[in-house]
């Protein structure tokens, strides 16, 4: 006999998409802190007293009473168990009236080459199938996404050109730094810099430090920071090693040469003295910010300081944040989405490749209208605000 319980304890729902084949952070029963400007419900879904399926449903308020439900990323249970699909998507369905909700979006993170018998199943039991979107922002969560296995991962996997920008970084004398809200002052001049790059607008310091707080020892910042004193030093070696070989020099040939490679080390030094003028000699170059719950990690945000673009911090960054992942127990780090076009051109995507992903595809998502005429007005106007 099936049974539902809307009001699940957080410890039981945890506990269920931990050891579900959908672990996901964003199902996760502290996903709804960080989302507060939304409600919340933990639903579970029981087969003789024993929890089958489990789900946290955001509930997003619309203008006259109405509102929107979103199952991020879920749910969670066996999708092959049709008696017990059909019980769910019943109870969520009256849920969904019960808080006058228009519709239900769902997105499960299951990969598209396994989910032609899904949609069909669903969209048997009255869901809309949004299909495979061609653009990023179609949906609320990338379908494409670039996921580190740990199996995949090491040092010596990584391609020759990756190991050497590696190996660039390394000589720059770097300070890995992980650590939690202490970082977020750092962190966040850091994503105000990328911003600026890409023109995007993102988010604020007192967002890091909630979701810091929220996960605690779950999240962490990884800090890149070079000891430009040390790159200093290393610069004046090297140019009183070439000053040394020119006094040596016999020929007109070497002395050029020579006298090209002391050109570049004195501009780099000046630069260097510049900068440590500016800013000190230990400098925040590259940071991201992971939350790993589940043995599932996901790096949510990626800062970098274009000024040292050509040490490659961004690289070692990434770099370290993944190894420390996997070191805290995670199986998998979601490095986040990528253009649904996988364009070779996507910059993006070329740096992310540097890692070894797997490029998932997930299904995309599904809605499950409560009443499908307000549902089609409904997603009309919503789909419009989207595009804005």
């Amino acid at each position: 006999m099936y049974s539902v319980k809307i009001g699940l304890d957080a410890q039981s729902h945890d506990d269920f998409i931990e050891n579900s084949k959908l672990p996901n952070l964003l199902q996760s029963s502290n996903w709804a802190k960080v989302k507060d400007n939304w409600g919340s419900e933990l639903i579970g879904f029981f087969q003789d007293d024993k929890l089958k399926a489990s789900c946290l449903v955001l509930i997003r308020p619309l203008p006259m009473g109405m509102s929107m439900l979103y199952i991020p990323r879920g749910i969670a249970m066996d999708y092959e168990d049709e008696g017990l699909l059909k019980f769910v998507i019943a109870e969520l369905k009256k849920f969904a009236k019960s808080k006058k909700a228009l519709f239900t979006k769902l997105d499960p993170a299951i990969n598209f080459g396994a989910a032609r018998p899904l949609i069909s199943a669903l969209e048997h039991l009255g869901l809309e199938y949004t299909g495979r979107t061609q653009d990023m922002h179609d949906t609320i969560q990338p379908r494409f996404n670039a996921v580190i296995h740990e199996e995949d991962f090491s040092e010596e996997a990584l391609d020759k050109k990756t190991r050497q920008f590696l190996r660039k970084a390394n000589n720059s004398h770097p300070i890995v730094v992980h650590g939690s809200k202490e970082l977020v002052p750092v962190f966040a001049e850091l994503m105000k810099k990328t911003e600026s790059r890409k023109q995007v607008s993102l988010r604020n310091a007192d967002y890091y430090e909630k979701l810091l707080d929220i996960y605690g020892a779950k999240a962490f910042i990884s800090l890149i920071q070079f000891d430009m004193g040390a790159v200093k030093a290393d610069l004046e070696q090297n140019a009183e090693n070439v000053r040394s070989n020119l006094a040596k020099a016999k020929n007109e040939k070497r002395t050029r040469a020579l006298n090209e490679e002391l050109a570049i080390i004195e501009k780099n030094l000046s630069e260097t003295q510049a900068l440590i003028e500016q800013r000190g000699e230990v400098i925040p170059v590259a940071a991201c910010l992971t939350i790993n719950v589940f043995a599932a990690a996901e790096t949510l945000y990626a800062g970098t300081d274009t000024d040292f673009q050509k040490y490659y911090p961004s690289y070692l960054a990434w770099y370290e944040t993944i190894k420390h992942a996997f070191e805290q127990g995670a199986m998998t780090l979601n490095m986040g989405g990528l253009e649904n076009s996988l364009s070779p051109e996507d910059g993006l995507l070329r740096f992310k490749k540097h890692f070894n992903p797997r490029i998932e595809e997930y299904v995309g998502e599904f809605d499950l209208p409560t009443h499908r005429l307000r549902y089609k007005l409904a997603n009309y106007f919503y789909k419009r605000k989207k595009r804005k």
